[in-house]
């Protein structure tokens, strides 16, 4: 197996690393084309983000939430998969739930 081809995560190990209790983001892969992190929302929390330059895509892999999206409110829950295009406006609310989503950023290469 080469190193600069292949690489393997254990996400029990990563979850570990995430503040308990607050909002918090561990960035575990960053590659040019690609970065990839945990993304933690306690229940009651406010998802402070702003729209991102990339494309990104959320899986949420456990909790349960509301988000905003450009075509007004969904719901989202343990498998959901979300798709935001690069500089939309979006966010999570009313956490019911403690929320843990795995995040993909796509990014461009050096030019």
């Amino acid at each position: 197996m080469n190193a600069d081809s292949w690489q393997t995560f254990d996400l029990k190990e990563i979850r570990k690393t995430l503040e308990s209790g607050k909002v918090s983001y561990k960035e575990f892969l960053k590659v040019p084309s690609l970065s990839c992190g945990l993304y933690h929302l306690p229940a009651g929390s406010q998802d402070m983000q702003t729209p991102h330059d990339e494309d990104e895509v959320y899986l949420v892999l456990e909790g349960k939430a509301m988000m905003n999206t450009g075509e007004g409110p969904l719901e989202v829950t343990a498998g959901t998969v979300l798709f935001v295009k690069a500089t939309e406006t979006h966010s999570f609310f009313e956490i019911e739930e403690d929320m843990t989503l795995m995040v993909f950023f796509a990014s461009h290469p050096p030019e």
